[in-house]
């Protein structure tokens, strides 16, 4: 049964909800509880008279308490138990609040503390939120679509658990990675939370310390593999399709090879997109951008080091390739500037262990011919470092230190402005610290992050540093598409966006040495990824035949504000 639905008032044009439940069943629903602050009016009609104080609080005197009694808990795992709570009590509230202080709280609804978060969910676990799906009620996914209480589905986002993070398998204790992304699809993108899903797919976890932890609440077998996982992945998206025919479903944190496998079935088949690997290349690609601005320079004058190609890498590898191709360089002008390492070193094409994702980057072994390397046979990072003289030096590998001090500098000696990105999360898994790059370069290199640092002060400057967060990229790209009301997310969507937020750092910025728009104008860089990519969509044929202002108009349109809306009663258990 339906909750509640969106209402326009035909004589004055008033925005409202209808709502179908009343007295307690109403202070439980956290997507229409206002706490104190329903009006005397709404308590009448709702029966809310003598379950809810005298006192009248609006919204941003609840934000006032709210903030001081989050400032109050010892550390971040406490702020997040306690964002968590908020979010089961009223999500209008806790949207306004973390809108209002997103440099302060993002970090704890997502990277880095989220992390932790997902090792301990079953020991800090309060209300579950949104849907798990396993092997044993996949059969019932209808049923289990059609109990949900929201009036539209737009976006899900998906996990099975498998590669969480940095931090590997942590079976359905990766559900806090759908609901974080769930957080700032709101938060950053705008969408009306009511129209959000997270889901697990729960296909079970080969972690021992989880099989063995009587507290942990996923479902206690060996992953499935094979054909039965395919299946059970196919069962899954019909079932989306039935049921939300309108929605755009978001990868999140599969393992490499079944998010890729996923994206290539699935991306023709049904809106979607992977995030780990398109909007991880998109958000580097921004970075990158911005920092050839800095430097004066090209793509084509750069070499690039890529250090970890799983899904992440491969996705930055793509876009760095494309940036190439855009300059006018040939496939193989643009491969000789690509320098891609995993666990093997320097892929190279005539190596037998190649994964699909990794062969159109390897580079073939004539390329490093003459090259003076420290162990024959293998052609490591400290090697490419040395014979390859790159300029611009990108990790992906959740090895924290990877970016020793020697490295670093031999970066140093081949360029003016060294640009390095150490993207893995969390914190204890980065490859260098903006102190380290600082050290190294002489407060000369461009960083960006995956998780947050504070400010550095070196030789009387101070230095800031990018956070390369995806959320500066998959709101804006999920708003857009939606608004556009496109079939599919294409390649040429992201590259958009990326152009959307390089193009929104000012010189001011540029100057600190910040290759991102400051997090806190998050909502305005979402609005324009949004139009971008609609217009994109709408130029490739795929998006609504509108001018440029009216898409964004649409998309800024189409961003909620946290506020208490005003509710009318409709017929009790009346929603369809």
């Amino acid at each position: 049964m339906k909750t509640f639905s969106f209402k326009v008032d035909a004589l004055t044009s008033e925005e409202f909800l209808e709502v179908y439940i009343r007295g307690r069943q109403l202070l439980n629903d956290p997507l229409l509880n206002k706490g104190s602050g329903f009006t005397v009016e709404e308590r009448l009609a709702f029966g809310l008279d003598g379950f809810v104080r005298s006192g009248f609080s609006p919204m941003e005197v609840q934000v006032e308490r709210a903030l001081e009694a989050y400032r109050r808990k010892p550390d971040d795992m406490e702020r997040y138990i306690f964002l968590s709570g908020l979010l089961d009590r009223s999500e209008p509230l806790f949207y306004r609040l973390l809108c209002d202080h997103l440099t302060e709280m993002v970090p704890i609804v997502y990277t880095p503390t989220v992390g932790q978060a997902c090792l301990e969910l079953s020991h800090i676990q309060r209300r579950f939120r949104g849907i798990y799906i396993n092997p044993d009620n996949v059969d019932r996914i209808d049923q289990i679509f059609q109990a949900l209480s929201r009036p539209h589905i737009y976006l899900i986002v998906v996990t099975d658990g498998e590669r969480i993070l940095g931090l590997g398998d942590l079976g359905s204790d990766g559900m806090g990675i759908p609901v974080g992304k769930v957080s700032l699809y709101v938060a950053a993108g705008g969408l009306h939370p009511a129209v959000c899903l997270p889901i697990c797919l729960d296909v079970g976890t080969n972690n021992e310390r989880l099989l063995a932890d009587p507290l942990y609440l996923g479902y206690r077998h060996r992953r499935l593999e094979g054909e039965a996982y395919e299946e059970f992945v196919e069962h899954f998206v019909l079932g989306v399709k039935r049921n939300f025919p309108d929605a755009l479903l978001q990868w999140e944190d599969f393992a490499k090879h079944k998010a890729l496998r996923n994206l290539t079935r699935y991306r023709e088949r049904i809106l979607s997109f992977n995030d780990d690997i398109q909007g991880t290349g998109a958000a580097a690609l921004a970075s990158l951008m911005t920092a050839m601005r800095i430097k004066g320079s090209s793509f084509a004058d750069q070499r690039f080091v890529v250090v970890g190609l799983g899904q992440a890498g491969s996705g930055i590898c793509y876009m760095i390739r494309t940036m190439l191709r855009e300059e006018g360089l040939s496939e193989e002008e643009a491969r000789r500037r690509l320098f891609p390492i995993d666990v093997q070193g320097l892929l190279l094409e005539d190596d037998p262990a190649l994964e699909p994702q990794q062969r159109p980057y390897a580079q073939p072994r004539e390329a490093v011919a003459g090259w003076t390397l420290g162990l024959p046979g293998r052609v490591g990072l400290e090697d490419v470092v040395a014979n390859a003289a790159p300029t611009v030096l990108i990790g992906v590998t959740a090895q924290r230190g990877l970016f020793s001090a020697p490295i670093l500098e031999a970066v140093a000696r081949t360029t003016d402005r060294p640009v390095v990105m150490a993207l893995s999360n969390p914190t204890s898994r980065t490859e260098c610290t903006p102190e380290e790059v600082a050290r190294a370069t002489d407060g000369r290199g461009l960083l960006a992050t995956g998780s947050p640092f504070p400010p550095l002060d070196w030789k009387g400057r101070t230095l800031r540093t990018s956070q390369g967060n995806n959320l500066y990229i998959f709101p804006g790209v999920g708003l857009g598409a939606l608004v556009a009301r496109a079939p599919r997310v294409t390649d040429r969507m992201f590259l958009a966006a990326a152009r959307a937020v390089s193009g929104m750092v000012t010189p001011a910025e540029e100057e600190q040495g910040l290759l991102l728009p400051d997090m806190e104008s998050i909502r305005e860089v979402s609005a324009r990824v949004a139009t971008a990519v609609a217009i994109e969509a709408r130029d490739a044929g795929l998006g609504r035949l509108l001018p440029d202002g009216d898409l964004e108009a649409l998309v800024r349109k189409a961003q909620w504000e946290p506020r208490f809306t005003p509710y009318r009663p409709g017929p009790a258990g009346g929603g369809a």
